[in-house]
């Protein structure tokens, strides 16, 4: 994958922002096209960066020495505040700004650069540091079609990309594919409870849990089938699958748990933004 769009100023590289670097690297990007631009640098991380050439900087004074063609936002919602007043200085009129912090609207962005600034909002998840993210990606109307192109290739390094018109659903986004991988983690834990429940060891209990929503996963992904059909061909009529669906898909059962997990992570996006 091409990844064109450089020089390129990376602000946080914290996990989903230093994830997100080791991918652009892995594919082709140049160590030295990077600045990350981060106060909170681990100096394992920091001395890591410097050996690989990408220079490191803790203001941005200190990462104004370059003509930036694309700007990743890749702190944290609550420290977006401090962090955008020392960025925008640094933007040029066709610098692209990616921004991938949940809940910050393109309206806020927007006020902080100028007027015809490109901006672009994602909404990534933590799979992407082994590259199978899910990336939903909204634009401003200042942003042209090479420089969708351009965070095209960046979200393609580390997975799946889908652009949407509409602002307001990045909250529902957040809730399914931005905190989802979490109630997926959640959903191993609980397995692996009820393997121990049932009597198994401990760690048999664990490795059953997490190669089978691995596996799943994984078969999920490479099937063309949709999820319904894949849990059918679990299951046998009247045999064991079948009695634990029975649970599962009763009407107090997982289905609307997880509609209202989700609403309630949609309203708190909401409230965060």
């Amino acid at each position: 994958m091409a990844l064109g769009a450089r020089p390129l100023l990376l602000v946080g590289a914290g996990k989903m922002g230093g994830a997100m670097l080791d991918r652009w690297i892995e594919h082709g990007l140049d160590a030295s096209d990077v600045t990350v631009l981060d106060p909170n640098l681990d100096e394992e991380r920091r001395t890591a960066l410097a050996r690989a050439g990408t220079p490191v900087a803790v203001s941005g004074a200190e990462a104004a020495d370059r003509h930036y063609k694309v700007m990743v936002l890749a702190v944290k919602p609550q420290s977006m505040a401090v962090a955008l007043p020392d960025v925008a200085k640094l933007a040029r009129p066709d610098t692209t700004v990616l921004s991938i912090a949940a809940g910050v609207r393109l309206e806020r962005l927007q006020d902080a650069f100028p007027a015809e600034q490109p901006i672009v909002r994602a909404m990534p998840n933590t799979p992407a540091q082994i590259g199978m993210g899910m990336s939903v990606v909204v634009a401003n109307s200042h942003v042209t079609a090479a420089e969708r192109e351009a965070v095209d290739a960046l979200l393609g390094a580390v997975g799946k990309v889908a652009w949407i018109d509409d602002e307001g659903l990045l909250d529902a986004v957040t809730a399914v594919s931005g905190s989802g991988p979490a109630y997926v983690f959640l959903l191993a834990e609980c397995l692996a409870d009820a393997a121990r429940d049932a009597g198994l060891p401990g760690k048999l209990a664990d490795l059953l849990a997490r190669q089978t929503v691995a596996g799943a996963g994984a078969l999920l992904a490479a099937s063309a089938l949709p999820p319904d059909a894949l849990r059918r061909n679990v299951t046998s009529p009247g045999g064991t699958t079948a009695a634990a669906l029975e649970v599962l898909m009763a009407d107090h059962g997982l289905k609307p748990l997880l509609i209202r997990a989700v609403e309630k992570a949609r309203e708190r996006s909401v409230e965060l933004g």
